[in-house]
C-alpha cells in the first residue's frame, strides 16, 4: 500500500504551515492566555478562510469534502504551531459525527463550521471532561444510557476544570436530555461513538507528530547556540544521540499515523487498532521529545519565559485526550491476544468482520 502524498496534498500542508507561522507565534499564544476564553474568533475565521475547519465538511455543505488522509497533514502543522483553537474537537471530531448523523443537524451546523461561524464540542465516555465547551455553540454529549444528544450551549451547565496547559480549556458538562436533544441511541449511538473516539485519538496522534518535530527543532537550535568548554553543546555526542533517538521515534510514528488515517477514512475493519497504535507511537515520541528537550535546555527550560513549555505542555495534553496510553495499549493487547478488535469501552467486533 502506497501512503505517499501527492503534490496537491503536500501543497495544502505547506500553505497551512506558512499561514500558521505568520499568525500563531509564542507571543500570540501567550497573549490569548490573558483573555477570558483563550480563544480568538478572528483567528478561527481566518482558519476557515484557508479551509481548515471545513476540510471534512462535504462540498454540498460548503466544505472541501476531503478525508482524514489530508487532515492528518494539517493537524501535524496545528501541533507544530501549538495552535490552541478547537480544530481537533470541531474539525476532526464534530464534523464527521454531524455528517454521520445527517438530517437537520448536518444541514444547520456543517455550513456554519465551514464558514468559521460555529464551534462544536464533543464529549465521550472515555474522557471525563469536554474540551472547548466554554466557547461551543453546540455540544454533542452522551447520557448515562449511552445515547447521543445535541445540546445547545445555553442548555448545558458548564464547569471549567484546571488543566496543566494554559491553552487547554476543559470542563465538566451536565445537561438534561430530552426527545428534542436526542440525536441517536442504542447500537446506532454506540457505533457513532466508536468512530468518534477513533477520530479524536487519530487527530491527537497527528498533532503530537508536529509537537515532537517542533521540540526537536527548538532543541537543535538551542544546543547549536549554547556553548560549554568553548564548543556548542550540540556538538557533543551525548546530546546528538539524545536528539537522534527522538527523531527516530518520530519517523517511526509518522507512517503509523498515516496508516491509521487511511483506516479511518476508508472504514477499515481494523481501524480501532491502527488508531490506538498511532496514538501510542506519536504520543510516546512527543513525550520523549519533551523530556529530551528539557534535558537539552537545562535549567532555563524550567522557566516561564522560555517558550519550550508551550510544546511540552501540549505533548502532555495530547496524551491525556481521547484515551490515555494505558487505554490504547489495552485495545492493542485485546486485539493481539483475543482476536477481537476493541471499538470502545467493553465492546469488540471480530477481526474477520
Amino acid at each position: 500500500m502506497d501512503f505517499r502524498f501527492d503534490e496537491d496534498q503536500e501543497l495544502l500542508q505547506t500553505t497551512v504551515r506558512d499561514f500558521l507561522e505568520g499568525e500563531v507565534t509564542p507571543e500570540t499564544i501567550r497573549a490569548l492566555w490573558d483573555t477570558p476564553t483563550a480563544r480568538s474568533p478572528e483567528l478561527w475565521k481566518k482558519l476557515a478562510e484557508i479551509g481548515l475547519p471545513g476540510l471534512l465538511v462535504p462540498e454540498a455543505h460548503g466544505g472541501m469534502g476531503m478525508s482524514e488522509e489530508e487532515l492528518v497533514l494539517l493537524l501535524e502543522e496545528v501541533g507544530r504551531a501549538a495552535l490552541a483553537e478547537p480544530v481537533i474537537g470541531t474539525a476532526a471530531v464534530a464534523v464527521p459525527l454531524l455528517a454521520d448523523l445527517g438530517g437537520s443537524l448536518a444541514e444547520t451546523w456543517l455550513p456554519r463550521i465551514a464558514a468559521g461561524e460555529a464551534v462544536v464540542a464533543v464529549g465521550h465516555p472515555v474522557s471525563p471532561f469536554v474540551e472547548d465547551a466554554h466557547v461551543a455553540d453546540l455540544l454533542l454529549l452522551t447520557d448515562a444510557d449511552g445515547a447521543l444528544h445535541a445540546v445547545p450551549a445555553g442548555e448545558a451547565e458548564i464547569t471549567e476544570q484546571a488543566a496543566n496547559d494554559p491553552s487547554r480549556r476543559i470542563a465538566s458538562v451536565s445537561f438534561s436530555g430530552s426527545e428534542a436533544t436526542l440525536a441517536a441511541s442504542g447500537q446506532d449511538a454506540a457505533q457513532l461513538l466508536a468512530a468518534t473516539l477513533d477520530r479524536g485519538a487519530l487527530a491527537c496522534a497527528a498533532a503530537a507528530l508536529g509537537v515532537c518535530d517542533r521540540l526537536i527543532t527548538l532543541s537543535a537550535e538551542y544546543t547549536s547556540e549554547r556553548k560549554q568548554f568553548g564548543k556548542p553543546i550540540g556538538s557533543f555526542q551525548a546530546v546528538k544521540h539524545m536528539l537522534a533517538n527522538v527523531k527516530v521515534k518520530l519517523e517511526y510514528a509518522r507512517p503509523v499515523v498515516q496508516r491509521a488515517a487511511h483506516s479511518v477514512a476508508h472504514a477499515d475493519p481494523q481501524r480501532a487498532v491502527h488508531v490506538s497504535m498511532a496514538k501510542l507511537g506519536a504520543c510516546e515520541a512527543a513525550g520523549s521529545g519533551a523530556k529530551t528537550a528539557l534535558q537539552a535546555h537545562g535549567a532555563i527550560g524550567y522557566t516561564w519565559e522560555q517558550d519550550l513549555h508551550l510544546w511540552m505542555r501540549r505533548a502532555w495534553s495530547l496524551e491525556r485526550a481521547w484515551g490515555r496510553s494505558p487505554f490504547h495499549l489495552g485495545r492493542v493487547r485485546e486485539a493481539l491476544f483475543t482476536g477481537g478488535i476493541p471499538i470502545g469501552p467493553g465492546t469488540t467486533f471480530s477481526a474477520d468482520a
